[in-house]
């Protein structure tokens, strides 16, 4: 069985199980349990159930590993004719989560 989730403005097909890193989450409980209720897309056993836009009273638990930081994206500017240039760098800040259960 896998679903379709959305978690911080991206997609991400998971399956349980699966180890995956998403943006920063707010709504983390004290255990590290999260609940992802943005569920667009059930499949499995060969039928899908589609929602519009989210599928009824699904739900895809998962528990936080850990805080990790996105790999380094390099921001170069420059202005032609004019000797400006300047390299600023960027790391995201994300959750690890691991995939529990996927219901609904």
């Amino acid at each position: 069985m896998y679903a379709v989730i959305e978690s911080g403005g991206k997609q991400y097909r998971v399956e349980q199980g699966e180890v995956l890193d998403v943006e920063l989450l707010s709504s983390v409980g004290e255990d590290g349990a999260v609940e992802f209720d943005r569920v667009l897309l059930i499949g499995g056993n060969g039928e899908a159930r589609v929602g519009a836009p989210t599928v009824a009273g699904a739900k895809v638990r998962a528990k936080v590993l850990d805080a990790v930081r996105g790999p380094k994206i390099r921001v170069f500017k420059t202005k032609k004719r004019k000797g400006f240039r300047r390299t600023n760098g960027h790391r995201q800040h994300l959750h690890r989560v691991r995939i529990e259960e996927i219901g609904g």
